[in-house]
């Protein structure tokens, strides 16, 4: 009779291993007893009622009990192992996916950038004061191919105060009168910015009043350019500009002191080469030769100067158109369109400065910009208006070349004039 426990042989007495075994082989693995728990009692049993049925002890095979449940313990398995495998605490989660998430927050990404654009965009077109009706000025000239802007920088000291006037050293005249007047051609063949000098001689033609709406004939007056702005505002400078040129002006684009020094100010001021030394007491400027970062106090006085400079107003346009030049190309820069803290300053001041057309979008402003970057670039031509002496202190101009520059831009050819 085996006196062992049950699953155990004789054989294995004399081969266990471990303490008191002389065999160098490992035991068998001992299986677990399990306790299987018989039915529930039939009512009117149990504790009370009867005899309660007794566990039965089997092995871990499933031998008299149930045949899917394995102990563990002969076979090695580890508990808490979960049919999911993972780290034993249950089912693993999958893993995440990364193209589902690229997409959308590509898609998030490109609805806001969309919707700030769009936001921009009506935002900036709301701020654009459209107060010049070009629809007033008569007998215009047949338009020609590419666009002309009249860019004309007045004297105005509105929004300026007391203190600010002293410091910017512009007096406190009343009204406004031209300070600089430029047409820019953009075309196919690169920008081409001409500047026509305020004192520039010119007749005054046959008008409609901008306010009246009465019709003003023409006698031959002779005039400095400036004096037909004071006259009658922009559109009788329009209407004389294109009378004496032939050039139809497509758009009408104004700065006063104010806005001028509040766009250098709000780009972060603005490099230039600056050719010699000046100091003029008039305007206020005080500047060293060489290139140089110029605030808008600094700017102001630069394109104003004109008293300090051998060829006076001829010498002073030529570094306004220096000036915003470099201008365009500061606010053209990835760090004043990309940064929204400088961004968004720059077109507010921009805007609130700028008096425009009817007509005058904010692309046909980016245009304008653009080219005149073009023209700092070396991409396009800067000039004076040709002349041909003076009179009386008016700069006169002179017809043939002027005759010839105006058909090469009309017909958008590359401009082969050379102005003064």
């Amino acid at each position: 009779m085996n006196d062992w426990p049950e699953a155990w042989s004789d054989d294995n007495r004399g081969r266990r291993y471990g303490r008191g075994s002389a065999s160098a082989q490992p035991e068998s693995p001992r299986v677990m007893r399990q306790v299987r728990r018989g039915q529930p009692a039939p009512p009117g049993q149990g504790a009370y009622g009867g005899v309660p049925q007794q566990p039965q002890y089997v092995d871990g095979h499933g031998s008299g009990g149930y045949d899917d449940y394995d102990s563990g313990y002969n076979t090695g398995q580890v508990y808490g192992g979960g049919r999911g495998g993972g780290d034993g605490y249950g089912p693993q989660r999958p893993a995440p996916d990364w193209r589902r998430r690229i997409k959308w927050t590509a898609i998030i990404l490109v609805t806001v950038l969309f919707v700030t654009t769009v936001a921009t965009y009506f935002w900036a077109d709301s701020k654009l004061n459209r107060e010049v009706d070009l629809s007033k000025v008569i007998e215009r000239p047949e338009k020609g191919e590419g666009t002309n802007y009249l860019i004309v920088g007045s004297d105005s000291r509105e929004g300026l105060s007391d203190e600010d006037k002293k410091r910017l050293r512009t007096g406190s005249s009343e009204g406004k009168r031209t300070d600089s007047v430029m047409i820019l051609h953009t075309g196919d063949n690169g920008p081409t910015l001409i500047s026509l000098p305020r004192d520039s001689n010119v007749e005054i033609p046959t008008f409609k009043g901008s306010e009246s709406g009465k019709t003003y004939q023409g006698t031959g007056r002779q005039v400095k350019l400036n004096a037909a702005y004071a006259e009658d505002g922009p559109e009788l400078l329009v209407r004389t500009v294109e009378f004496n040129t032939g050039l139809h002006i497509d758009h009408y684009v104004e700065i006063g002191f104010a806005g001028f020094a509040n766009i250098v100010d709000a780009v972060g001021g603005v490099e230039i080469d600056i050719p010699q030394d000046i100091k003029d007491t008039k305007s206020g400027a005080d500047l060293k030769k060489g290139k140089q970062t110029l605030n808008g106090e600094e700017a102001l006085a630069f394109v104003r100067t004109r008293y300090a400079l051998a060829g006076s107003d001829l010498d002073r346009t030529k570094n306004q158109q220096k000036f915003l030049s470099a201008l365009a190309n500061q606010v053209a820069t990835p760090g004043t369109v990309l940064n929204p803290f400088r961004l968004y300053p720059t077109m507010s001041a921009g805007l609130d400065s700028l008096i425009v057309d009817k007509e005058m979008g904010l692309f046909d402003l980016a245009d304008m910009f653009w080219s005149m970057k073009g023209v700092s670039g070396g991409e396009g031509t800067s000039m004076n208006m040709p002349l041909a002496g003076s009179s009386g202190g008016n700069l006169l101009w002179d017809k043939d070349k002027v005759k010839q520059l105006v058909n090469q831009l009309n017909n958008d050819e590359k401009v082969t004039v050379k102005g003064d």
